[in-house]
């Protein structure tokens, strides 16, 4: 395509969105308001999917090790359990560290634990992270069956609760997200449909005298590329002003950090992107049913 004939097509693109002044700011203002839901969102997708990953991050198994265990049979168990290609790390805590342990939890009561050095009652344990700890609880079966083993703790109902969760929320993130993106697309096809029926007899009038297809459908291309870019400016000035102002004030939440400024660039990415790509779409769709004459 010459450079000449991409001018031409640039200018009808704007002419376009001009000649259709309030049909066009409407268009615009909708993909706005739609962009800047969306660009919420994926902010707050994002760093519930952060948060996620930090609380799973902390899900941990206790194994006790049976009381009657000589040393040689903890540390033939330490070396069962470093074998298993599911586990991320192995912490082995003898009775005594975590008489210590307990001493430091119980701080100004830790005279309530006097005497028991000569009769410990706790007993050897090792504390496991799995690599995936959704995987924790058939990692939990399998570190059961170990003869020197005594019980497993992960907390399962707290944890199975959890996942639940997070995973409800992630499958409803990704169709809130879908279903923005196709409002979106709806609104901005409408507006081209609109300019497009209104010049339907020029456009017949370029076909008959020999005009293609793609260089009637450029403009509209352009027209819808240009209101899905302006509706992502706004939201993307948003959401890096409140973005910004949020992390300043609160850079996390109780035992969370949010991510950092720069998931903002990315958000602006995306947004700019799917409003340029829905928007060229969307003329696709409008003016497919135009060019069969």
């Amino acid at each position: 395509m010459k450079i000449r004939t991409i001018g031409r097509h640039g200018r009808e693109g704007l002419r376009n969105l001009n000649r259709n002044g309030w049909m066009t700011f409407a268009s615009v203002s909708a993909v706005t308001v739609t962009l800047l839901l969306l660009g919420v969102f994926l902010i707050l997708a994002y760093n519930v999917q952060l948060f996620s990953q930090q609380l799973e991050s902390q899900v941990e198994m206790n194994v006790y090790v049976k009381e009657s265990a000589t040393r040689a049979d903890v540390l033939e168990l330490e070396r069962q359990l470093k074998s298993l290609p599911e586990l991320a790390s192995v912490t082995y805590v003898s009775k005594e560290t975590g008489l210590d342990q307990l001493r430091d939890k119980l701080a100004e009561n830790a005279n309530l634990l006097e005497g028991l050095d000569q009769e410990n009652p706790l007993p050897d344990k090792f504390i496991l992270k799995a690599k995936d700890p959704q995987t924790i609880a058939a990692v939990a079966q399998k570190v059961q069956t170990l003869p020197l083993v005594d019980k497993v703790n992960y907390g399962k109902e707290t944890v199975e609760k959890m996942f639940k969760g997070i995973n409800i929320v992630r499958n409803a993130g990704g169709v809130f997200v879908v279903g923005l993106c196709f409002t979106a697309l709806f609104l901005i096809s409408n507006t081209i449909k609109v300019t497009i029926f209104a010049r339907r007899r020029e456009i017949e009038i370029m076909k008959l005298v020999g005009a293609t297809n793609w260089f009637i459908r450029w403009p509209f291309l352009i027209e819808g590329l240009l209101i899905g870019v302006f509706g992502a400016l706004v939201p993307t000035a948003l959401i890096s002003f409140g973005y910004q102002y949020v992390l300043s004030n609160y850079p996390g939440f109780m035992y969370f950090t949010f991510a950092p400024a720069s998931l903002v660039y990315s958000v602006a990415a995306i947004l700019v992107s799917i409003g340029a790509l829905i928007g060229m779409i969307g003329s696709v769709m409008s003016i497919s049913r135009f060019l069969r004459i």
